[in-house]
């Protein structure tokens, strides 16, 4: 974030990753680089801490992260805004429809009133938000760290 700390860019926008920090989460922020001899665009991505001290922020989740005007501590730079889209709600950004992988459920939904709904599909409307099985089978809410070698018998290591 050094470079957009000298052209003063307060807001960010980054998807979490997992961390093990208190009151903060990873954010991952994606800058797009120009390299001038070949004059193409590279990705590179920088991790920062923002402050999140209710704990909303879940791995996957885009956020809008604003700088602090000083640092909380050595490592939190930044504080979480506002979360901009949640991790499996694909929303699209120009029209703010619901999307199903390449159309929009209200046409799926459409076309189930139309042609007849199977039974066997999903029902998007009937459906349990997310992080109903926290503390049961998912594993967001669980501490994380990297597994460093293959004999690593822990569920929760990444």
């Amino acid at each position: 974030m050094a470079s957009a700390a000298k052209i003063g860019v307060n807001f960010v926008l980054g998807r979490c990753v997992p961390s093990v920090k208190q009151n903060a989460a990873k954010i991952r922020v994606t800058q797009l680089l120009l390299d001038e001899r070949i004059n193409m665009y590279f990705e590179e991505h920088e991790h920062v801490f923002a402050y999140d001290p209710e704990k909303k922020v879940k791995t996957g989740d885009v956020v809008l992260i604003r700088q602090l005007p000083e640092k909380k501590t050595t490592l939190i730079t930044h504080s979480v805004e506002k979360i901009i889209y949640k991790l499996g709600d694909v929303i699209d950004p120009v029209t703010s429809k619901s999307v199903v992988a390449d159309t929009y459920r209200e046409l799926s939904d459409e076309k189930n009133r139309l042609y007849g709904k199977v039974d066997t599909a999903f029902d998007y409307k009937k459906a349990p938000p997310r992080g109903r099985l926290e503390g049961t089978r998912d594993l967001t809410d669980k501490p994380t760290y990297t597994k460093f070698y293959a004999g690593c018998d822990d569920p929760y290591a990444w």
